[in-house]
């Protein structure tokens, strides 16, 4: 693929900022006992600095991670599975899973319902990104960064097909 042409959507300057201001936010929460699971491959960035503004903020969590595949290309399958699984215990405990985009709603319904079915005091999430026009799914971002127009997008840690992970903001592809 020849190196396409990439138009920003959100800087990364801007997306420093908001974080800072989600994980103020995440802080008034008062989690007892936090377990952070963030739901791999695509908020890997965006979790790594989040976890990063929660130090900042004054919340120092045991971290934990998930990987989840619904996703062939640029559509979601619908189906999701578990391609590595977290090894903290949950039960009795809050949980925040942290994921790049809230889209179809699959994902994270899945992980919500996994972790809250271990015992879990509380399952909230914080989420990127959101496309509310394409929710198939009953489940909505306790903390959000972003509502996101309807393009496909990367950058930031989200991919296509395993590139533009690297990209410092979040942008589309332009065709």
């Amino acid at each position: 693929m020849d190196k396409p042409e990439i138009e920003t959507i959100y800087s990364a300057e801007d997306i420093k900022q908001r974080i800072a201001e989600l994980a103020v936010e995440i802080a008034q929460e008062k989690f007892e006992d936090l377990v952070v699971v963030p739901i791999l491959k695509g908020s890997f960035i965006f979790a790594a600095d989040l976890i990063r503004g929660l130090y900042e903020a004054g919340v120092s969590p045991e971290i934990d991670f998930l990987s989840l595949a619904s996703y062939r290309g640029t559509e979601s399958t619908g189906n999701v599975e578990i391609l590595r699984d977290i090894s903290a215990i949950v039960e009795n405990r809050d949980v925040l899973l942290i994921d790049d985009i809230l889209e179809s709603g699959h994902t994270l319904a899945f992980a919500k319902d996994l972790i809250a079915a271990r015992g879990a005091n509380r399952v909230c999430t914080c989420v990127l990104l959101e496309k509310p026009t394409r929710r198939v799914v009953d489940v909505e971002a306790d903390f959000l960064a972003y509502r996101c127009p309807d393009v496909f997008v990367v950058g930031y840690g989200m991919d296509l097909d395993h590139r533009f992970r690297e990209l410092p903001f979040v942008g589309r592809i332009v065709q």
